[in-house]
């Protein structure tokens, strides 16, 4: 929690306010009345930022609407920031060997061209999520693109930011990092990490969903238990029963008890129905020099050359572009009419008809059937749905 305290810190004193760091994980605050009435805190105040909360302390995390109120504070500030890492980028000794770990093809076969030195630009996006079930769970996830060539940062990603963080200067991007890096995409970046976060999503989301596919188990299992007594019960009495309006009486009962477990079924299901919201928080270009590897990539008649960034800093070749598809697996394949590479779910068979298409070169729907492809808020709804199939 030190970095968030460092964030809170520093944060309070850029808006007038005086900051004493408490050790281990606290701060002592005094606020002049503008931030006491937006943070809804008194004068003096002493702010926890760990596991433990010493009396009298408030704590502060990523949880509740604690986010929400320094979020006031920034107001618009911080949204978006360049930076550049003018460090050294020697060529790496053996790059084959580290394309050998990188390049999981397997319809296709690839041969490396060369290896420059170049510039380039990562655009990484930060995003707060918060999903609603029987519980409430709240996150900040990161993920990014090479501008150069569309490749997902993925492992790349999870040691550049730690050393990032670890670099004091910040550096704004010169004019030399500005020309030699690509472009900005604007609406085709915005296309390619609503692609990548589907996934990204799920896997940060898996404990929740897990831990509410277990209680609405239990749930479950706990209601049907009770409704089975009574209708055991009720089925015993009907056989027992020899005047007709006792049967009749029974059957009734029986009724009544099916339609109250689906009833309590039914709010069982919008009790553990999955919410999730989604807000973008910050966009970070990031320039730095890398050694650019040139590879042909080869599949029947067919080539194409893609390049591959080895970055210095992370000790770390560029996983491969994802044309369509979360890319979150290493392996790609290659389709035959244009040569895309797509994670192995894009090249499979249509949900509808059962015919393989390529998804990068058909993103709308199945060439054969014409049935469409799911769009994300689909794609969310029916992962999210899929913890009520269990037991239900």
């Amino acid at each position: 929690m030190d970095s968030l305290r460092d964030f809170v810190a520093d944060l309070l004193e850029r808006q007038g306010a005086a900051v004493v760091p408490l050790e281990p994980e606290g701060l002592d605050v005094l606020l002049p009345p503008p931030l006491q009435q937006m943070l809804h805190l008194p004068e003096m105040a002493r702010l926890a930022f760990g596991g433990e909360r010493p009396e009298g302390a408030v704590r502060i995390g990523l949880e509740g609407d604690w986010l929400d109120r320094l979020g006031t504070l920034l107001g618009s500030q911080g949204r978006h920031a360049a930076r550049m890492l003018a460090i050294e980028a020697p060529a790496p000794g053996t790059p084959e060997r580290l394309l050998e770990h990188a390049i999981e093809l397997p319809n296709a076969v690839w041969r490396l061209q060369r290896v420059a030195p170049a510039w380039t630009r990562y655009a990484v996006l930060t995003v707060r999520y918060t999903v609603l079930a029987d519980e409430r769970r709240e996150g900040i996830l990161d993920l990014g693109v090479n501008l150069a060539n569309g490749a997902p940062l993925n492992a790349l990603l999870e040691r550049l930011l730690p050393r990032l963080a670890a670099e004091p200067a910040w550096e704004p991007p010169g004019p030399e990092a500005v020309l030699a890096a690509p472009p900005a995409w604007d609406a085709a970046l915005d296309s390619v990490l609503r692609r990548l976060l589907p996934e990204r999503l799920l896997v940060s989301l898996d404990p929740f969903l897990r831990g509410a596919r277990r209680r609405l188990a239990r749930d479950a299992a706990r209601l049907h238990a009770y409704y089975e007594d009574l209708h055991q019960e009720a089925r015993r009495r009907a056989a027992a029963a020899r005047a007709e309006t006792d049967r009749r009486k029974e059957a009734l009962r029986l009724d009544a008890i099916a339609r109250d477990y689906a009833g309590k079924m039914e709010d069982l299901r919008y009790n553990y129905a999955v919410k999730l919201m989604v807000e973008p928080v910050q966009l970070l270009d990031l320039y730095m020099p890398v050694q650019r590897m040139t590879v042909l990539i080869r599949r029947r008649k067919g080539e194409r050359l893609i390049h591959l960034d080895w970055n210095p800093l992370a000790r770390l070749v560029d996983a491969l572009p994802c044309e369509a598809g979360s890319g979150l697996v290493r392996a790609r394949l290659v389709c035959d009419d244009a040569l895309h590479l797509t994670d192995p779910a894009s090249q499979g068979p249509c949900r509808h008809c059962g015919k393989p298409y390529c998804r990068a070169c058909h993103p709308a729907a199945c060439p054969s059937c014409g049935e469409p492809e799911p769009g994300m808020d689909q794609w969310l709804a029916d992962r999210s749905q899929s913890i009520l199939q269990e037991r239900t």
